[in-house]
């Protein structure tokens, strides 16, 4: 716990977003079992919270189901616990790390999903040979390297491996999986599709060696998912 002033009390003016966000993170714990990303109390989504210089992470130990948006821990991006109650996740460093690093990102996730962690233990990255792949992460889904858990040396590692990448996913070798996103559901996101194409690849392997896309078609198909695929614009009522 900080000696830092109250940033949380009611009368703070960063109470109630932080509320809000406590909230959110809560509620998109559900999303790892209910997509079998973890196993009991593992995995953690983390959120940052703009403008405070703090972030909201998952309680270390606590299993998903006793999780409750007064549960959520909230740190200071060196690290800092500032709120009472629970300790955070012991890989709340790295998360920190990764905030302090890559100032674009506002969520992160990090789980031990099956597939996806069988490619970390071999120390492979999943090669892009389907289309999924470069729409979600414009490429391979790189491995980074081997660390401890507790200091920040696994988010020197997420960070070193994707900058100037364009997967929103890394598989640090012997350990799980990272992901980033501009939202802390965009990082959920990401690491729902990771396992998805750890499995679909995995499953292609066993009956051969897929071809990687070419590298054209990786772009193209990155580029228009980025871009062009989804909603965009105001919604257009349909004709009467």
């Amino acid at each position: 716990m900080s000696d830092e002033p109250d940033m949380l009390g009611a009368g703070s003016p960063n109470a109630k977003l932080i509320a809000e966000f406590r909230e959110a993170v809560c509620g998109l714990h559900a999303e790892l079992p209910r997509n079998g990303l973890v196993a009991w109390t593992s995995g953690n989504v983390s959120a940052r919270v703009p403008g405070t210089g703090l972030m909201v992470i998952k309680p270390s130990g606590i299993g998903y189901g006793d999780l409750t948006p007064e549960s959520m821990v909230v740190c200071d991006l060196d690290g800092t616990q500032v709120s009472d109650g629970y300790s955070p996740s012991s890989d709340m460093a790295t998360h920190a790390y990764i905030y302090r690093n890559m100032p674009d990102v506002g969520g992160v996730v990090h789980t031990h999903s099956p597939y996806a962690t069988a490619w970390a233990a071999r120390g492979e990255p999943i090669p892009c040979v389907i289309t999924a792949m470069a729409d979600e992460f414009g490429g391979d889904i790189p491995v980074g390297p081997f660390a401890l858990i507790g200091g920040d040396e696994i988010g020197q590692g997420v960070v070193a491996t994707l900058r100037g990448h364009r997967s929103p996913a890394v598989l640090m070798r012997g350990h799980g999986v990272f992901t980033i996103g501009r939202t802390a559901l965009d990082a959920v996101k990401a690491a729902v599709m990771c396992e998805d194409a750890a499995r679909t690849v995995h499953l292609a392997c066993a009956r051969g060696t897929p071809g990687r896309l070419p590298q054209d078609a990786i772009d193209a198909l990155h580029d228009r998912y980025k871009n062009q695929y989804g909603q965009r614009g105001p919604a257009v009522p349909p004709s009467e």
